[in-house]
């Protein structure tokens, strides 16, 4: 039945390397084909649908979720760029640290996701080839795989392997002794093989050639030009008065757009009051003399106003293009006319007509069909304008910086309080770790931070087929021999070197594995080969099993060695061979760490 069972995986494992089909599907095939050798039953290998792991891993999908529709994420990301400023070194450092750190609580893979558009626009406003960040971005997610029992599915796998054997189990910082050295090794290594990655790759790679950006929409419409940021002094008669009394308009024509009120962007309305210190953003077309003598004369502070300024503040205020189509009512008016404000809550702040945009005051010219206009405002008016808004205005473009808008970021602390229930009950030891996630997800929903139709969305299914489907492979190869054949194996080739040269075999073996299938399925195969060398040699299983989980997660070395390197490929402008170059030594210099720390944290 060996023979058998081998054969299977290695049809599996084939599959895996050619992607074809996909990996999920290859799941379920060995979930429906190894019942029928009769070594498992298909009681047991449905089993893996039961098992706490698999529960944990499915509600930690789901507290990342949550993280994300918070900005928790976002804001840890806003933290980045205000801390590492222009330098790449310190970028780099704070980058592979920050990264790290969110990854040691949620899926890696999420959050690579979630870093591309930060470090795309920290490239955009430093002029930075992505090349240089985008692999250091990858590395640190796989590295955050090594701080703690619930940052990856491979340590689950183990863990749940040891339990099954009737040991205890890692603690929920069992791997941060090995994770932390490798961190620091890691952004060490990356600060000075970077200079090896590609310089030329463009920042908007594959990410902006189709949908236009906020920046790129201020410079064709030379909104540098007609926008104005003015703080209102102490002194100054706008303070304490509505804005409906303000008279902005009247005075200078100016249609006011938001208000910076501290670290908060608001959306004025007629009876919002102005307060001293409040930074008024400002749409109107006049002569710079006139607009400083205005501004000295009602006691307001010019301030400076970049493209820069509407990318910085793109999760409070948001930009559409809408074109004028042929039934439109606005056609012959002009926008005072039709009162867009009033409508939608939005102000309109360009106009396109063919390719040109115009830059005449645009509340008095007169619309014509096929008209583009470029609106301003919060992200849930123009949501709402797009959804239930109107026939006269059809939707052209949304700028790339939608997709990274926080939908409920006013329940940000809701998230924070259900993450921090779940780590301190998960460090207690108070109840399982599959409870203490399972009560973060119930009260982020009960908070709001998400409902279950996303809750659900949230959860990558392909990665729980994948490890349920693996499983059975794990007791098959165990009843027919498999795994004392392959530890036999081990043993008698790294005779004579002791237990270190058996780790290093061990993590070799795990690592090359890696390449061609996912980390999870190796995880899988190589945890009872891991348990029955320790048990052959007379040893503890805790250094072998933690030396399987780190090279699990040692997926440096190709782009399909894991689905996070799979993202950064075409925003860095990678090929094969720079994953290649900079992975292999990496790979290396990680096992020689581990087989250093680990007999001495855990002694065999």
């Amino acid at each position: 039945m060996l023979g058998i069972v081998l054969v299977i995986l290695a049809a599996a494992v084939v599959m895996f390397a050619l992607d074809r089909p996909r990996m999920d599907y290859v799941a379920l095939l060995v979930l429906c084909v190894l019942p029928l050798t009769g070594v498992v039953e298909i009681q047991e290998a449905l089993s893996g649908f039961s098992d706490p792991n698999i529960v944990l891993i499915v509600a930690l999908f789901v507290v990342g979720e949550g993280l994300v529709r918070t900005g928790v994420a976002h804001r840890l990301g806003d933290a980045l760029v205000a801390a590492a400023g222009h330098r790449a070194s310190r970028l780099t450092v704070w980058l592979m640290a920050t990264v790290c750190l969110l990854g040691s609580v949620m899926s890696s893979t999420a959050v690579t996701a979630l870093f591309i558009p930060v470090v795309l626009r920290i490239c955009r406003q430093t002029g930075r080839a992505a090349g240089r960040f985008m692999m250091p971005l990858s590395i640190a997610a796989l590295i955050s795989g090594m701080l703690t029992l619930v940052a990856t599915a491979p340590n689950l796998v183990i863990n749940s392997e040891l339990i099954r054997r009737g040991e205890a189990g890692f603690s929920f910082f069992s791997f941060t002794p090995f994770g932390l050295p490798i961190l620091v090794l890691g952004i060490v290594y990356m600060l000075v093989a970077r200079r090896w990655l590609p310089d030329d790759a463009p920042p908007l790679d594959g990410f902006t050639k189709v949908r236009p950006t906020l920046r790129h929409w201020v410079e064709q419409y030379q909104l540098a030009g007609r926008e104005h940021r003015l703080r209102i002094l102490p002194d100054s008669p706008l303070a304490d008065q509505a804005i409906v009394d303000s008279n902005l308009k009247e005075n200078i024509g100016a249609n006011l757009v938001a208000i910076q009120r501290q670290r908060e962007l608001l959306q004025p309305t007629a009876k919002t009051v102005l307060q001293v210190g409040d930074v008024l953003l400002l749409d109107f077309v006049a002569p710079e003399a006139d607009i400083q003598s205005w501004a000295l004369e009602t006691r307001l502070e010019i301030l400076p106003l970049t493209g820069g300024y509407f990318t910085d503040h793109n999760q409070e205020i948001g930009m559409a293009e809408l074109i004028v189509p042929a039934d439109s009512e606005l056609v012959g008016k002009n926008l005072a006319q039709y009162g867009f404000r009033t409508k939608f809550g939005i102000s309109v702040i360009g106009l396109r007509r063919g390719v040109r945009a115009l830059e005449a005051d645009l509340k008095n010219e007169i619309l014509q069909i096929g008209d583009t206009l470029l609106v301003i405002g919060p992200w849930k008016a123009i949501r709402k304008t797009l959804t239930f808004g109107t026939r006269d205005l059809l939707p052209v473009h949304l700028p790339v910086e939608m997709e990274d808008v926080v939908p409920v970021p006013e329940k940000l602390p809701h998230a924070l309080a259900a993450l921090a229930l779940m780590l301190v009950l998960m460090i207690s030891g108070l109840v399982s770790n599959v409870q203490a996630a399972l009560a973060a997800c119930l009260l982020m929903g009960a908070c709001g931070c998400l409902d279950f139709e996303r809750a659900y969305r949230a959860i990558d299914w392909k990665t729980v087929v994948l490890i349920v489907g693996m499983m059975p492979f794990s007791l098959a190869l165990q009843r027919t021999g498999g795994t004392e054949l392959a530890s036999e194996f081990l043993v008698q080739w790294t005779a004579g070197t002791g237990t270190r040269g058996m780790l290093a075999a061990l993590f070799l073996t795990t690592a090359l594995m890696s390449m061609f299938i996912s980390n999870t399925a190796t995880a899988i195969l190589m945890a009872p080969v891991a348990m029955t060398i320790a048990q052959q040699a007379g040893a503890s299983p805790y250094p072998f099993a933690m030396t399987v989980a780190l090279a699990a997660s040692a997926a440096f070395m190709t782009p399909v060695s894991s689905p996070v390197n799979a993202l950064v490929v075409t925003p860095g402008g990678y090929r094969f061979w720079d994953f290649v170059k900079i992975g292999v030594p990496f790979t290396l210099l990680v096992m020689v760490v581990v087989v250093i720390l680990v007999p001495w944290v855990l002694p065999p």
